[in-house]
């Protein structure tokens, strides 16, 4: 079976839900019973669908679906099921829109295939998202295993409605994830689709900066509505960490230091200089110093870029960081250094997203 709907089309048989679970669904087997069953618990009583799009799975996934199709629909939940059966997989973005396309519901609440939903999560998202109709919203999140991405974790669910937008620069990608998204539909077709490039493309990310340049807004409720599962077949891995870093890096480009005459890259070390040699000429004629706290480094008293095509070849300071100027961008990684970096910032009274931005 295909589906090649357009997803701003009318629904069929004029069928509208208020709301529809996206659910894209690859060799999910051993996850589909928990995750449908956390479905059929929701306690929304407006009109709910699952739509489900099967990207060629080779085990039992579609028997899963069929047998708990009949269950959600006898509850009132509408189940709508496509999907091909090619060799291989066409990737994550194309299943998500296929299953946008089949579905009806004005707003869209997205689900892996591996994770498991609290009752409450679709009622408190949709009172979110009719607050903030150009929003992505998000949610607190339980990983399983409790002790697999600690940090990672922390970030998620710790984030200040501030930095839901100042540390979008950062490795952890989206700054509420993608399980956990929940938005119009009107707004989703403003943005436009995900990309489709398949497995090795970042399809989240991607839609997540097409959103902010779209002026969306970016919102969390601050329960845990997900557990969100960690295990190495997860989609996530398949995307090279240089891809994620490039698109960062241009993001970055794009939305900061277009707008910066000067600034200064916190961290002298590996990660400083990567960043340096990863920016684009304007960019990099901008960095008007390197800061640490590595007496050696600020000793050495500047960066050479040996690789650079210019001569004479740049040579950037590199000074205390209490003798730097801002703007910063901050490429220290956070929760490492005990407290000490965080409280080194902290005494420079800077302001988040004007000041400073994370790129760690």
């Amino acid at each position: 079976m295909q589906v090649t709907r357009d997803p701003a089309a009318p629904p069929q048989g004029g069928r509208r839900a208020q709301v529809s679970i996206i659910l894209p669904v690859y060799n999910a087997e051993c996850w589909l019973d928990e995750c449908l069953e956390s479905v059929l618990q929701q306690d929304f009583d407006g009109t709910m669908e699952l739509s489900v799009f099967n990207d060629a799975s080779k085990d039992k996934s579609m028997s899963v679906i069929e047998k708990w199709k009949v269950t959600l629909e006898e509850s009132g939940i509408f189940v709508v099921i496509g999907g091909h059966d090619s060799p291989s997989p066409r990737g994550v973005g194309y299943s998500k829109n296929q299953a946008i396309a089949q579905s009806s519901g004005s707003y869209l609440c997205f689900l892996d295939s591996d994770d498991v939903m609290a009752p409450q999560r679709v009622r408190l998202q949709l009172e979110a998202a009719l607050q903030h109709p150009q929003s992505i919203i998000g949610c607190q999140v339980r990983r399983e295993p409790p002790n697999s991405t600690e940090r990672y974790t922390r970030w998620i669910n710790q984030l200040s409605s501030d930095q839901l937008l100042t540390q979008v620069f950062t490795s952890n990608g989206p700054t509420v994830i993608m399980p956990t998204w929940f938005c119009s539909r009107a707004w989703f077709l403003h943005v436009g689709l995900f990309d489709e490039g398949g497995q090795g493309v970042p399809e989240d990310l991607l839609f997540f900066y097409e959103h902010l340049r779209k002026g969306g807004g970016v919102c969390r409720v601050d329960q845990s509505l997900l557990l969100y599962r960690y295990h190495p077949l997860a989609a996530t891995h398949s995307v090279l960490e240089a891809t994620i870093w490039a698109r960062r890096v241009h993001f970055l480009e794009e939305r900061v230091l277009a707008h910066w005459t000067a600034f200064t890259i916190w961290n002298a070390g590996r990660q400083g200089r990567r960043l340096y040699r990863s920016l684009g000429a304007a960019s990099r004629g901008k960095v008007a110093a390197f800061c640490d706290v590595d007496e050696n480094k600020i000793r050495k008293g500047f960066y050479c870029y040996e690789d650079s095509e210019e001569r004479p070849k740049p040579r950037v300071p590199i000074l205390h960081f209490q003798a730097a100027k801002p703007p910063f961008i901050l490429c220290v990684k956070l929760d490492l250094t005990g407290g000490v970096f965080e409280n080194n910032l902290r005494s420079l009274h800077l302001r988040e997203g004007r000041d400073f931005v994370h790129f760690s």
